[in-house]
């Protein structure tokens, strides 16, 4: 990105003004090596952002962002609905609550590495992965309709994990006001096999290493202690959420137009929240966290069969789960008065500090776990909401490390198998039923997932309490 078209606020702070049609500026969160090597898209892509109606404060930019469909990834946008706010499908992405869980073992890693080959032959086996990749539970149309209103409370009430896991998830895993009737019947098929499945693309099941403590104190909170064994599960809604996102683009194109909405960008397409499309996206849209969340829940129930199995007094317990492609109703502080706002948040995750009401009473004190994914070569990291995030980006932050290479380019450079065979030689085992995958998610393809948290840390957008190094990575 050329840094000479932006204003530098201090030393990870770029603003772009809001000029022309720019209802306000664009706030880029980064360091310099970080922004030089944005493409210059992720400016233009927010700019056009920072034009829609009803947006407050500012476009929003995280460390780890690169070019999407028509918002960034990594971009964040609040939309009043008082000032005629809309809400658009591009601003949440095609993979509906695309998310990451962590849960803790008490396991040493000695155990681990004593059956590493068997246990990760035996995750590999359970847990389907890959191009649609399907799982042995099959929905008729009411447990769809079920499983779209309940979340991971239906999941968790049908078997699938401990009622206890329901008070670590965000919405304690259930979105409300989810409107399953706006979920077509194309989208319900999409699903009906695929529950309990990772995907493909950048999704993954990783067993990991806590390698390094940054924050004693709030590592202990979470359960986190130097050379103990956690499992981080990264999918999110699976065909269903990509074909409400096809779908909704397609009406918000013809709903901006007969609310006069001129688009800079026809990927930015959006509809007025309180218009009929708008409100009949919301709904599909939270039915379709509700699956993301089911789907994460039924693949925790999986891996707890599993590690069961290998190791009958380990004790899975989950540490958060975080969402980093939805729209949420929150209420916040901006230009000096409490409102409720309707947060794009598509590649950046919910990060609140301590204190805020919507975390659990064991997080409180100290604020929201913030998982972030690395590759599966360098490592990952937990985070925590810091109390200026609310200011500084609607309590939000990363959500990875971000890519630096397109997947087509990454496959030019990178053959899958020498990709797996130089991560065995590191320690890390991976398991994918495509090797093209694994080439396009090669770890070089990736920005430094420390660069990008320690820049959050030093914005103030959330700060470092653990790294996680990976040793088993089961990839879609």
């Amino acid at each position: 990105m050329d840094i000479g078209k932006l204003e530098r606020i201090d030393e990870t702070v770029w603003r772009i003004p809001a000029t022309g049609r720019m209802r306000v500026p664009v706030l880029i969160y980064a360091d310099e090596a970080l922004i030089r090597d944005m493409d210059d898209k992720v400016a233009e892509q927010a700019a056009n952002v920072a034009t829609l109606p009803g947006i407050v404060g500012a476009c929003y930019v995280m460390p780890d962002a690169h070019w999407g469909y028509g918002f960034p990834i990594g971009g964040v946008a609040a939309f009043d609905p008082e000032e005629g706010g809309v809400v658009s499908a591009g601003g949440v992405g095609f993979d509906i609550s695309c998310g990451v869980r962590t849960l803790t073992t008490g396991l040493r890693r000695e155990a681990v590495e004593a059956v590493k080959q068997t246990l990760a032959e035996a995750l590999f086996a359970a847990i389907p992965a890959g191009v649609g990749s399907r799982g042995e539970i099959r929905l008729d149309d009411a447990e769809m309709t079920a499983m779209l209103r309940g979340g991971a409370r239906w999941a968790v009430e049908r078997g699938y994990g401990r009622p206890e896991d329901l008070e670590r998830i965000e919405e304690r895993g259930c979105m409300a006001d989810a409107d399953p009737a706006q979920v077509s019947a194309r989208a319900r098929e999409r699903q009906r096999r695929e529950m309990g499945t990772l995907g493909s693309g950048n999704h993954y099941l990783e067993v990991q290493v806590v390698e390094q403590i940054f924050d004693p104190e709030v590592a202990e909170v979470f359960d986190l202690r130097p050379g103990e064994i956690v499992v981080t599960i990264h999918c999110g809604s699976r065909g269903l959420g990509h074909q409400i996102a096809s779908e909704f683009l397609k009406k918000m194109q013809r709903a901006a137009k007969a609310a006069g909405i001129e688009l800079p960008d026809r990927e930015l397409a959006c509809a007025p929240i309180d218009s009929p499309a708008g409100q009949s996206y919301l709904g599909a849209m939270r039915a379709g966290i509700n699956c993301a969340l089911a789907n994460r829940q039924i693949i925790t129930h999986l891996v707890r069969r599993v590690f069961g199995e290998f190791f009958p007094e380990a004790d899975l317990k989950l540490i958060y789960d975080v969402s980093h492609n939805t729209c949420k109703q929150e209420t916040h502080e901006v230009e000096g008065r409490r409102r409720e706002l309707f947060v794009h948040r598509k590649g950046a995750t919910r990060a609140f500090g301590p204190g805020h009401p919507a975390l659990p009473a064991v997080f409180r004190p100290v604020g929201q776990p913030v998982i972030i994914g690395g590759s599966m070569g360098t490592g990952s990291y937990i985070l925590v909401g810091r109390p200026e995030s609310e200011k500084r980006a609607l309590s939000s932050a990363c959500h990875g490390a971000g890519r630096c290479l397109s997947r087509r380019q990454a496959t030019k450079i990178w053959k899958g198998r020498e990709v797996v065979a130089q991560l065995e030689q590191e320690g890390i085992l991976v398991r994918s039923p495509s090797m093209r995958g694994v080439a396009e998610e090669a770890p070089q393809a990736y920005k430094s997932v420390d660069a990008v948290v320690r820049a959050a840390e030093r914005a103030g957008l959330a700060k470092r309490v653990a790294r996680l190094r990976p040793l088993i990575c089961i990839k879609g």
